[in-house]
């Protein structure tokens, strides 16, 4: 979408069901084989008794809306602002959604609301990005 296309408070959103396969293949990429993400056993003695995923997994969803979505192909990610509110487990049906809150004109940046919901409604995730459009 081009910038000129824009408005305040248009928003988009995708959904994805985090699967345990997600969390090994994003610890493999990531490195990030924290016990807590890939350990069923080491997991049930943590602070949440099961495995999690990774926060960063989550907000990737964030991503993909900004990039296929809101503001959509070409759009370029200059910052992000998480904060990580509540874990998400495996089976938990994420929604990621992104909503325009700020129009810079003179440099074709946007800001975003940025916010990740679970099937319960509960923000697990929540911040900003900036991104820029042509």
């Amino acid at each position: 979408m081009k910038f000129e296309q824009l408005k305040l408070g248009m928003s988009d959103s995708l959904s994805k069901v985090i699967t345990e396969q997600d969390i090994l293949t994003f610890a493999e990429l990531s490195l990030d084989k924290n016990p807590l993400h890939i350990d069923p056993v080491a997991a049930s003695k943590g602070m949440f008794g099961k495995q999690v995923a990774h926060g960063v997994l989550v907000a990737s969803l964030i991503s993909a809306v900004l990039g296929t979505k809101l503001p959509g192909e070409g759009s370029i990610y200059l910052g992000q602002e998480l904060k990580f509110k509540k874990p998400v487990f495996i089976g938990d049906h994420i929604t990621a959604t992104a909503e325009i809150t700020e129009l810079k004109e003179d440099k074709h940046i946007v800001i975003l609301k940025t916010t990740c919901t679970n099937q319960d409604g509960v923000v697990v995730i929540d911040g900003f990005a900036t991104i820029l459009v042509k």
